[in-house]
Parts: C-alpha cells; structure tokens; sequence
C-alpha cells in the first residue's frame, strides 16, 4: 500500500480508558490518526 492512498475501513479491538473496546477506522474519518501493528506482539513465537 503506497502512502498516497486512503487506507480500507476496518474494526479492530484495542485498549482505550482501561478497557478492551471495538473501533472503526471509519469513526476517525477527516482526523489525523497513526496505526501500528505489532505482528506477533505478546506471542511466544
């Protein structure tokens, strides 16, 4: 995926006000928002 280009919509779970909640990228639509993905993060790989 090239920078110049709007990233799909997806739902994904993350840790927000100390609780596991679901977001959509979709809800920060005309925001400035950093993504960053931890592939195998937490694994005993």
């Amino acid at each position: 995926m090239l920078v110049t280009k709007e990233a799909p919509d997806f739902t994904a779970e993350a840790f927000y006000n100390g609780k596991v909640t679901k977001i959509n990228l979709s809800d920060y639509r005309g925001k400035w928002v950093v993504v960053c993905f931890y592939p195998g993060d937490f694994t005993f790989v």
